[in-house]
């Protein structure tokens, strides 16, 4: 009886310490962001006087054209000191006059990419996004000066700075850096890119796209340098009729695969950067607004959108100008570069976490109808060195309770009521990196 109790505390113990256990890497990937490398990025982004889609692509100094080679530069640069560890390219796709009220002549969208091959899963991807271009009051004006320093140099300069701190790392899963353009005239970069992936046959974990990451000062008066917003949709708009039709009966209104991407963020961050307050926003986007995640969700993608808690809407596609009294634009000034830093940081940290855990689960099966406990079942993973089961209130933006199974393929919650509660089920690898969480979809009877 005594030697069953030691080796069940000692079970209970083992799994304890490998499911609440950190990793030592993703601190050091923390402090290696760096803001000052940040600050001269947005400088140089900005200082191109306009990166609005249609702009010069000819200049060395001006336009979009210099802005988008100047980046291509430093992903070569960045893979130049990781021993050619990234595929660095351009992908683009010509968008005719008239395409909409924005496209007031053909144009060449490209984006600029960067991809950091995984060693066990070069065909998953982990993509972290920023824009390239910028804009003022019209959005048809190509000419004026637009420096886009927040919006959205911010987010791009943070891609390049994720590049620069992991490629010094070796994944299992492929991580891409990439700038978009297109996103003000429609997000026909986001559009180009999910079509391209597509053809390509990518399995995309999830998508990261950052846009306005450097402003603390809300037009509202609010300061705050520590929260940001996660925008996630709550189902993919691929979903079929029978998908609409379970839910009904089964729950999952709010358990796409966007969601669990957003949950994963959110954890992580309590886990590893517990100072930062991540805000689940329940929204594909800002009210009525849009963002260059959106072509990958439409594409059944899982993807998300982080930026700034508070906007400044006087710095945010404005002529520059002072009027009132009010300093208008988008200028380098008002971009908080540690602000920049901490959200780059969000994404370097999510980033490597899914690149070094096991893939997912594909199938996750639940039971217990009529019964006092929940049974879940899943398609066993490869590389998994156990799996952790979730649950939470029905009403719980995040998964709250968890329990570490070892390498096993089903297991019976005891006492756990499955009408109260929601489930999921993510794979566990060595170093207790976890797979995004898979929510039931398919029922056991």
């Amino acid at each position: 009886m005594l030697m069953k109790l030691y080796l069940t505390l000692t079970c209970f113990i083992i799994s304890t310490v490998l499911t609440a256990q950190t990793d030592q890497r993703i601190y050091d990937i923390i402090d290696a962001v760096s803001a000052d490398r940040i600050e001269k990025d947005i400088a140089t982004l900005a200082g191109f006087g306009t990166r609005h889609t249609l702009s010069d692509t000819v200049s060395k100094t001006r336009g979009i054209g210099a802005a988008r080679r100047w980046i291509k530069s430093e992903f070569e640069a960045i893979s130049k000191d990781c021993n050619n560890c990234l595929n660095v390219f351009y992908q683009k796709d010509l968008v005719e006059k008239g395409t909409n009220q924005r496209i007031v002549k053909d144009v060449m969208v490209v984006n600029v990419v960067a991809v950091q091959k995984g060693t066990k899963y070069p065909n998953s991807y982990i993509i972290m996004s920023g824009d390239i271009d910028s804009r003022v009051s019209d959005p048809t004006d190509y000419t004026s000066d637009s420096p886009g320093a927040n919006d959205n140099a911010s987010g791009m300069a943070g891609a390049i700075e994720a590049a620069r701190v992991l490629s010094k790392y070796t994944f299992e899963h492929s991580v891409v850096y990439l700038g978009l353009s297109g996103e003000e005239q429609g997000l026909f970069g986001g559009k180009g890119f999910a079509a391209y992936a597509k053809e390509n046959n990518w399995d995309i974990i999830g998508v990261l796209n950052n846009d306005m990451i450097g402003n603390i000062t809300g037009v509202d008066g609010v300061i705050d340098n520590r929260s940001f917003r996660i925008f996630s949709e709550p189902v993919p708009p691929t979903e079929t009729e029978r998908q609409r039709n379970a839910r009904r009966f089964y729950g999952g209104e709010v358990d796409g695969i966007s969601r669990q991407l957003a949950r994963y963020v959110h954890n992580t961050v309590e886990t590893y950067m517990p100072e930062m307050n991540p805000m689940m926003i329940y929204r594909l986007d800002r009210f009525g607004r849009g963002g260059h995640h959106r072509p990958f969700n439409d594409a059944g993608y899982p993807g998300i959108r982080i930026m700034e808690a508070h906007e400044n809407y006087t710095q945010q596609h404005q002529d520059i100008r002072t009027e009132d009294g009010i300093e208008y634009g988008d200028k380098l000034k008002f971009v908080n570069f540690d602000y920049a830093k901490k959200l780059t940081a969000v994404n370097a940290i999510t980033m490597a976490s899914l690149a070094w855990a096991p893939p997912s689960p594909k199938d996750v099966g639940i039971g217990g109808i009529v019964e006092p406990s929940a049974k879940l079942e899943w398609s066993k993973v490869n590389d998994a060195k156990g799996y952790k089961i979730y649950w939470r209130d029905t009403t719980s933006p995040t998964w709250d309770h968890s329990r570490y199974v070892d390498d096993v393929t089903t297991f019976t919650l005891e006492g756990i009521v499955i009408d109260n509660f929601f489930f999921g089920v993510s794979a566990v690898g060595e170093k207790g990196h976890e797979s995004v969480v898979v929510f039931p979809n398919k029922i056991i009877r």
